[in-house]
């Protein structure tokens, strides 16, 4: 049952990680990033599509993202996609292929960019919490019904901790490189 809680509390935490890093590569670091266009649906035959599903999106020079439908007659909805997204990118379409420039970012934004960047580090920080206090949760609930005892109890709870501390330290180093290249002129 021990295995059970740890396995299921490792597999909640590195889901955890991996929507930190969706989060953070969707964000607009003043250079072009194939994952900014990741949340970007576009109608194609009357259903939404992701972008990354209609076209081959590529970045030819380090701030434009070359949008190349499969095909040419989805070319309007994915433009219309782009402009009622919240990047606040202008699509320039010539026909066959869409580009878009990725303007470099002021001091201010910058700063506004770094104070998203540690929001979202902290509320991957509080789902760890959340995940910790489940498993913390199941084990006092194994401890009650006597299928394990007091020292294992503490041995579990170390080693709940140990886990959590590794992947908080791993959420830092993420928003901490981030915040990087953000700063990076």
């Amino acid at each position: 049952m021990i295995k059970e809680i740890m396995s299921n509390m490792n597999t909640r935490m590195t889901k955890t990680i991996k929507v930190l890093n969706d989060e953070l590569g969707s964000m607009k670091a003043g250079r072009a990033n194939p994952k900014m266009l990741d949340k970007i649906e576009a109608e194609y035959y009357g259903s939404m599509t992701p972008l990354s599903q209609l076209a081959n999106i590529s970045v030819p020079e380090p701030r434009i993202l070359l949008i190349t439908p499969y095909d040419k007659s989805a070319l309007k909805d994915i433009e219309k996609a782009i402009l009622k997204s919240d990047l606040g990118l202008n699509p320039n379409n010539d026909g066959n292929v869409i580009r878009l420039l990725v303007a470099e970012l002021t001091e201010e934004t910058r700063k506004n960019l770094v104070k998203a960047i540690k929001k979202t580090g902290e509320d991957s920080k509080v789902a760890l919490r959340s995940v910790r206090h489940d498993a913390l949760n199941k084990l006092k609930t194994l401890k009650k019904e006597n299928e394990i005892t007091e020292d294992d109890a503490k041995d579990v709870e170390k080693d709940i901790q140990k886990e959590i501390d590794k992947f908080v330290k791993e959420i830092e180093s993420l928003v901490s490189a981030k915040e990087e290249e953000v700063l990076k002129v």
